[in-house]
């Protein structure tokens, strides 16, 4: 790694911010960026400025848009009746590049964690109880991480729900797809056992 402070240092230090990138990795990336094309560089520095300058938040569910509402809850193909809560704006990608849910989102920006001091107002819970207040809203899907604080999350939320006469689910955790039982964790194991189907 350079000692010096310079720009290639900057950079190199400013890359190690990203999830996942060690120092090594940033320096690679950093010597890639200025050796191999400036122009990439240029237009990857161009894309962060815009975004971090114009991405804000939907006002319907929080994911990051550039608009007053995102696109799928503008799209008015999608189904109102159903909500599924997410911690994270990657959560609401995710799950609309993967299945065929066709509702919409509400988008938490983190789960309860009293010790981390993240409560429901750090949440915007009142949001989500003005949405599930309005009659609109069927079903809350739960589709928070199975962390301890996720599953907090997830009761804390299905509570708000049954005092709105809101029906709430749970999706499913497990065994994964082709996966075989002598690699899944007991955890994972015990899980799937408990929220076993009829078939």
């Amino acid at each position: 790694m350079l000692k010096d402070k310079g720009l290639v240092a900057e950079l190199i230090s400013s890359l190690r911010c990203l999830p996942g990138v060690g120092p090594k990795s940033a320096q690679r990336m950093a010597f890639h960026l200025l050796q191999q094309d400036r122009q990439i560089a240029k237009q990857l520095a161009q894309s962060l400025n815009n975004a971090a300058e114009q991405v804000g938040f939907c006002e319907r569910c929080r994911t990051l848009t550039e608009h007053p509402l995102c696109s799928v809850c503008n799209n008015p193909a999608r189904d109102p009746s159903q909500l599924c809560i997410v911690e994270s704006p990657a959560d609401v990608m995710t799950i609309d590049q993967a299945t065929g849910f066709k509702g919409l989102y509400f988008v938490l920006h983190g789960r309860l964690s009293p010790l981390d001091g993240i409560g429901p107002q750090e949440l915007q819970l009142d949001l989500l109880d003005q949405r599930l207040q309005s009659g609109e809203i069927n079903e809350m899907i739960l589709a928070t991480n199975t962390t301890v604080e996720g599953e907090a999350t997830a009761y804390y939320i299905r509570e708000m729900a049954e005092n709105r006469q809101v029906r709430s689910t749970r999706i499913a955790h497990g065994v994964p797809l082709g996966g075989e039982l002598d690699y899944v964790d007991s955890s994972t194991l015990s899980h799937a056992f408990s929220g076993r189907q009829d078939m």
